[in-house]
């Protein structure tokens, strides 16, 4: 893939089926983290803003809601069909903003589409239940309705498949949406809007806009906004399901994580290394499932450092677009400030600093936002390199002496949502996957992302609200249930009609 061309883009809301050139009073440069140029300038909405674009969805609700579930569907197809044919244009929109490698980028449109194919069984997935003759003559069912205007605020690290992961399953049972996109990386929101109208999306069903909290507070007080789904830092988390809540909004509110990988003393080492590199450095460790630490149980720790060592001396950091890179940069500037200082501060507090991320430098690239693969052992659980999410490419190891040490640790922890373990103990993983108090659990498998079919989330301060995002819990979330029970008098003939049914 060739690089990026470095001209800055225009930006502009979508709202309304089309670009919103309306001028805005704030402003915010987006750059390429690789080179630290500007190469897109994005309207931080108003208030104003995000209630034309609530109008909007507001407007086309009842004919949305009316529409035939099968016409929805044929639309959903329709996108996904698009999606696919441009998703390499996509995916370099992702790196040219994110950071983060072509391969990467092209596996968070995938799973994104995963979940636009998920969407497009609604007619299957939506249905209710019936119960015939319950009494009398009386029968009662259930049917699953929309609930209106709904949002999604989504975060820089995945600005296609998070966005993916919300919007398609609200539309295609029948809402309308705005979304909020990270003001770090929001052009790939506004293409996968234009997508969505070319697939024959009705004007006002999905509307984009730009901003920062001023958006963010206005979405979650708007009165005709009905639910809110979020990802995003735990302190961001927190008050999205705080103020959604409190102005009678139905809220999911993603946030942030602390990963444990446990590796038991049987496990395959040479797996357990080339699983935790790939999960602890992939698109930067800026991922929400990225594994932060190792907890090495017994002797693991002593087996397993080399072998890190040995894969993290082979990696290749770089730009994105370039085809040898493997890693690339942070997102912003003050990302790679705030690594930095942590990297300072656990050597400081005594951990050993194996591998110093700090001391990267890519040819050609000095403006870039880069640090580099780094390594920590000997972490104890009061240094703010383990309590804190760092959000970048630091792998700590602590060392435990006994299994029950190992699950206590992982169980001690605020987050939880996601965890590892690395075993060949069946029973033993059979004793994990029943004790350990996380949302989401990997046996041999190091980010255990679910299929769209099943539904993502974490528990404690992972999530904030009932319901896990895509799957059923979100279909759910996304509509409201009505019980019906009647009586009908006897049916009256109508006439004859040989005419085949249409929608």
């Amino acid at each position: 893939m060739t690089a990026p061309s470095t001209q800055a883009t225009a930006l502009h809301h979508w709202i309304g089926g089309a670009s919103d050139a309306t001028p805005s009073e704030r402003t915010l440069d987006v750059h390429d983290p690789a080179t630290g140029d500007v190469v897109a300038v994005a309207p931080m909405a108003s208030a104003a803003d995000v209630d034309r674009a609530v109008a909007s969805a507001t407007a086309a609700a009842k004919g949305w809601r009316d529409t035939s579930l099968t016409k929805r569907a044929t639309i959903m197809f329709a996108f996904r069909e698009l999606l696919h044919a441009n998703r390499n244009e996509l995916a370099a929109i992702v790196t040219r903003e994110h950071g983060k490698v072509t391969a990467d980028a092209l596996g968070e449109v995938a799973r994104g589409i995963e979940v636009v194919e998920f969407a497009c069984g609604m007619p299957h997935l939506i249905k209710g239940e019936y119960s015939e003759n319950v009494s009398g003559g009386v029968d009662v069912w259930s049917i699953r309705q929309p609930l209106g205007v709904v949002a999604g605020i989504t975060p820089f690290n995945f600005p296609a498949m998070v966005p993916l992961w919300m919007f398609p399953i609200a539309i295609a049972a029948g809402n309308t949406f705005v979304l909020k996109p990270s003001e770090k990386d929001p052009s790939a929101a506004v293409f996968l809007a234009e997508l969505f109208a070319q697939a024959g999306l009705p004007d006002g069903v999905f509307n984009v806009v730009h901003g920062d909290a001023v958006a963010v507070n206005r979405l979650l007080e708007h009165p005709d906004v009905k639910a809110v789904s979020s990802v995003s830092s735990t302190p961001v988390a927190r008050h999205v399901y705080e103020t959604g809540t409190r102005n009678g909004k139905r809220v999911q509110a993603l946030g942030g994580a602390k990963n444990h990988m446990v590796v038991l003393p049987d496990a395959d080492m040479e797996l357990a290394a080339d699983a935790a590199i790939g999960a602890a450095f992939g698109s930067a460790g800026q991922r929400c499932m990225a594994i932060s630490v190792l907890v090495a149980v017994g002797d693991a720790g002593d087996r397993l450092r080399p072998l890190l060592e040995e894969r993290m001396a082979k990696l290749t950091t770089g730009p994105g677009h370039a085809p040898t890179s493997e890693m690339g940069p942070v997102v912003t500037r003050e990302s790679r400030d705030k690594i930095h200082a942590y990297l300072a501060q656990g050597a400081a507090d005594g951990a050993e600093l194996v591998v110093d991320g700090r001391t990267l430098a890519v040819a050609g690239h000095d403006d870039g936002y880069w640090v580099g693969p780094t390594l920590f052992d000997n972490v104890s659980t009061d240094m703010s390199i383990y309590t804190d999410e760092i959000f970048g490419p630091v792998l700590d190891i602590v060392r435990v002496d006994t299994w029950d040490d190992a699950m206590q640790l992982v169980n001690d922890s605020e987050y939880a949502n996601g965890v590892a373990l690395f075993t060949n103990d069946g029973g033993a993983a059979r004793r994990f996957q029943y004790e350990v108090e996380v949302g989401m659990v990997g046996l041999n498998v190091p980010i255990p992302v679910p299929m769209a079919y099943y539904s993502f989330g974490g528990w404690k301060a992972s999530l904030f609200g009932d319901s896990h995002m895509h799957g059923m819990e979100g279909v759910r979330f996304f509509t409201r249930a009505k019980a019906i029970t009647g009586r009908w008098p006897d049916p009256s003939h109508r006439g004859v009609d040989l005419g085949f049914p249409t929608n």
